[in-house]
């Protein structure tokens, strides 16, 4: 095996020592773990097909990988199979600013496609927590957002062409350079799929011009249920903020005991960030209205960031959130989940009820403006008691988040973590809908096999494209 790939990608790119592997063998969520056979680090489109076409002849199931931030499961290698990983394919190839274009590798990373086209007024809207290490490839198979997705949208709302090795090992360009191609919309089809219907390694994206004006907020309450009613009433009110973010107290004080350290107030029971951009006189609007909501829903100190340097501490101190809530455990467990606006006193209330049912560490740091909740337990991994009380909460926060008429996921994917509770949302005529479309694209299950939808299992040997051992696709 290992003398066919490097002859496609070289020595250098293909990694199967132990020690070479064990960064390979989950992603953000830990919990699930399994080394590949192999990675192979591909540097073109070209020899990214290439091994594809091996895996198909070989019959080896293969999993594509970017960071490896996702938080679900996405990019767990299987053990019968290779993980592709795609960091090598990090080139802008063009920028078209009258346009409001860029092409790009799936290897870029997201806040270096802003940096880069910062000058030309422009920037890259979707902004991942993990924005500094996550890559556009990887945003474009899970449809990531961020905290700024209440007003610009997810990821999807951005890409509009794609180069695709599909499973088979064939390269074909969905969308293009151009706005609203006629006939299907295999763009958004893509987008969001998981890498269970193929490799994506260049990215058309639409660039966003960056605002005239930015006024960024923070609210401190006693109440964090006083500050989810705030966020009701910001939306009731037809203010549309460019990001609405909320922090609970367990995560302030964190963050603040950190070296991402950004003012918040420790003796806060919630915090809000309320960020406005615009024309300045819009702005000037919904600030003096913003103002007023959060007195009338006793906020305790209102402030406002007086530079841009005031500005990035107070979203350091968020986007680093996760990072920081490792000072208290080994392990976090981030659930992500959807609920109604109107629906997040009740939820949070019910969320931290579980957490003290079950004696677990529970934080709140989520976008508030999408109802897009991010209840995080921290544990240790070693401890199975602990790993049990934590699965045993995450499906009870799950439970209620459905309950409500919420969703299973609003930005981290499905990937193994929810695979077996989308019967949850979905009907078996659901599902069978979905799995005709992966099969149209994945015939043979070969390509991040187990992901996503329950039932098929092709993580096991393969001979010749023919799964044994009665594996279904």
């Amino acid at each position: 095996m290992t003398a066919a790939l490097e002859r496609i990608v070289g020595r250098a790119h293909v990694l199967q020592g132990r020690a070479d592997l064990l960064p390979f063998e989950s992603d953000g969520l830990t919990h699930f773990r399994q080394q590949p056979r192999a990675v192979v680090l591909p540097g073109t489109t070209e020899e990214v097909a290439e091994v594809v076409r091996w895996c198909v002849a070989t019959g080896t199931p293969f999993v594509p990988r970017g960071a490896g931030t996702g938080l679900s499961g996405g990019a767990l290698p299987c053990a019968t199979g290779i993980v592709i990983e795609l960091a090598r394919l990090n080139r802008i190839l063009e920028v078209r600013p009258r346009d409001r274009l860029a092409k790009v590798e799936c290897g870029v990373i997201n806040a270096e496609l802003s940096t880069a086209v910062r000058p030309l007024g422009l920037h890259y809207a979707p902004d991942p927590s993990s924005q500094t290490a996550c890559t556009l490839g990887g945003n474009v198979a899970e449809n990531s957002g961020g905290p700024h997705t209440m007003k610009y949208g997810t990821t999807t709302d951005h890409i509009v062409g794609l180069r695709v090795v599909l499973p088979d090992g064939t390269i074909t360009e969905l969308g293009g350079p151009l706005h609203d191609l006629p006939g299907l919309d295999l763009v958004g089809t893509f987008v969001g799929s998981e890498g269970t219907f193929g490799i994506a390694t260049e990215l058309w994206v639409r660039l966003t011009p960056n605002p005239a004006v930015i006024r960024t907020f923070l609210f401190a309450f006693r109440d964090l249920e006083q500050a989810c009613r705030m966020v009701s009433r910001i939306v009731a009110d037809g203010i549309l903020p460019a990001a609405l973010e909320m922090l609970d107290q367990t995560t302030i004080r964190v963050v603040e005991a950190s070296v991402l350290k950004a003012g918040y107030p420790v003796d806060a029971d919630a915090v809000l960030l309320v960020e406005l951009d615009g024309i300045a006189a819009q702005v000037e609007e919904d600030a003096r209205k913003v103002r007023a909501i959060a007195g009338e829903f006793g906020a305790f100190e209102s402030r406002e960031a007086a530079t841009a340097e005031e500005r990035l501490k107070l979203w350091k101190g968020r986007k680093g959130a996760f990072g920081a809530l490792g000072r208290l455990s080994p392990d976090l467990y981030v659930q992500d989940a959807v609920v109604p606006r109107s629906r997040l006193p009740e939820v949070l209330r019910r969320v931290r009820a579980i957490a003290t049912e079950e004696n677990l560490i529970l934080s709140n740091v989520f976008h508030a403006g999408d109802g897009n909740l991010h209840p995080n337990i921290s544990y240790d991994g070693r401890d199975p008691d602990h790993v049990a009380r934590v699965l045993r909460a995450g499906d009870k926060i799950l439970a209620t988040c459905l309950e409500v008429g919420g969703s299973l996921s609003g930005e981290h994917g499905i990937g193994m973590e929810k695979r077996d509770s989308m019967s949850r949302l979905f009907s078996a005529d659901d599902l069978d809908r979905f799995a005709q479309v992966r099969r149209a694209f994945n015939p043979l299950g070969l390509c991040n096999p187990d992901k996503v939808l329950p039932g098929a299992k092709v993580c096991v040997e393969f001979r010749h494209g023919i799964a044994i051992e009665g594996v279904t696709h």
